[in-house]
């Protein structure tokens, strides 16, 4: 039996927050560490890079699942197994002796990273509608914020100060904490009687419904263009930190931190505007900072070197504008099969995750050779998402019209 306590709206924002930041821990903690991972295994840096390409693929394939079993055997329970793999999963990264098995291991932390994340959206939509689950949705995404923030900062302070392994001996006891306490005070937001059967049937007519949808396809595919432009950056943060800013392992925080106090404050604002203007109003309103962010960043760096502060403004604003976005977005994907809303949350996050993944394994190699060719990569991505919201509105408003008719 777990406990009958009571969360309050802050308490379980927390708690869904801190599943979510698996995820981000996940990543940007070992960032700072790859040239220790690299001497420490003997290995090519893009071997090292590769761990996390297999992380990022098998975070996407897995999100595609994690919804559709929690709609099926609960979302606590999905929550509870998947932090024993993690815990298992980052003991192994801690103890691997070459990279092949840290290879292995990642895809594993992989596999169980993105449950509490897609998860936690499902247990939101469970629980409040509307305005009420915009506002949860952006508190959990403000308090999740500090992972990216502190992750390459703790992750550069364990590489000047220890091995590379202590950060993943420290995600394992971080993973033994949050299995504690989802234990004892995560509740089930599934009732049995609403839970869905776990048959190959159900699932591929499902699926096939969410995938051949293409309502879908435009919300997701604007939320995942949109954080593929700032993942460029993340992933590239290597090369923009050491390389191109010039600075050292324990200096990611100038990239991270004003990326981070975007997303914050993104989500804050979010926060605010939820209720008072309509959705399509306030994703309007992120665009205008993000896509002016992204075109300020193309032209600083076409006319400048990298240099500090003016290379990291940009990302701040960026992420300020994605945050505004991402909830109501979120939600109008969520509203789409109110149903299955576990599996519509995985196939989002997977999109999220899939794009990212390419963006890992083949953008930021490809462009993070310069910060003007990282920038216009981004001005890509804001201006895929655009196209892909206002196309998404046009076919709603087509559909609607249709429907009268």
């Amino acid at each position: 039996m777990h406990s009958k306590i009571k969360l309050s709206n802050a308490g379980l924002a927390t708690l869904l927050a801190a599943l979510s930041m698996l995820g981000p821990f996940s990543i940007d903690a070992y960032l700072p560490a790859f040239a220790s991972i690299q001497a420490s295994l003997n290995t090519s840096s893009i071997e090292v890079q590769q761990t996390l390409t297999a992380y990022m693929l098998s975070f996407a394939v897995m999100t595609l699942w994690h919804g559709a079993l929690s709609d099926s055997f609960g979302r606590r329970n999905v929550v509870l197994v998947a932090l024993v793999v993690f815990a298992i999963a980052s003991f192994g990264c801690a103890s691997a002796h070459s990279v092949h098995y840290l290879w292995g291991f990642r895809i594993m932390q992989g596999v169980a990273a993105g449950a509490g994340m897609v998860i936690g959206r499902a247990i939101v939509r469970d629980l409040y509608s509307g305005a009420p689950a915009e506002r949860l949705l952006s508190l959990v995404t403000m308090i999740f914020s500090i992972a990216p923030a502190i992750a390459p900062i703790i992750g550069g302070w364990v590489v000047s100060h220890s091995d590379w392994r202590t950060i993943f001996l420290l995600l394992f006891a971080y993973t033994v904490v949050l299995f504690i306490s989802c234990y004892k005070f995560l509740p089930e937001s599934l009732p049995v009687e609403k839970r869905q059967p776990f048959n190959v049937e159900f699932l591929w007519r499902s699926y096939g419904d969410v995938f051949k949808s293409p309502g879908f396809h435009f919300m997701a595919g604007t939320i995942a263009c949109n954080f593929a432009g700032i993942f460029l950056f993340i992933s590239s943060a290597p090369a923009f930190v050491t390389q191109h800013l010039k600075l050292d392992a324990q200096s990611f925080g100038w990239q991270f931190v004003p990326m981070v106090g975007g997303i914050f404050l993104g989500s804050l604002a979010a926060n605010r505007l939820a209720g008072r203007l309509t959705i399509p109003k306030q994703i309007s309103i992120g665009f205008m900072c993000l896509m002016g962010a992204a075109t300020a960043n193309v032209l600083f760096h076409f006319f400048s070197a990298p240099m500090l502060p003016w290379s990291v403004i940009p990302l701040f604003f960026y992420a300020f504008g994605m945050s505004i976005v991402f909830p109501g977005a979120t939600l109008m994907v969520l509203e789409l099969f109110p149903n299955i809303r576990g599996i519509v949350a995985s196939c989002q996050s997977a999109s999220v995750t899939l794009l990212s993944a390419f963006v890992a394994g083949v953008m930021a190699p490809a462009l993070d050779h310069s910060v003007l060719s990282l920038a216009l990569g981004q001005f890509g991505f804001a201006s895929m998402g655009l196209i892909l919201w206002y196309s998404g509105r046009a076919y709603q408003r087509a559909r609607s019209r249709a429907g009268h008719q």
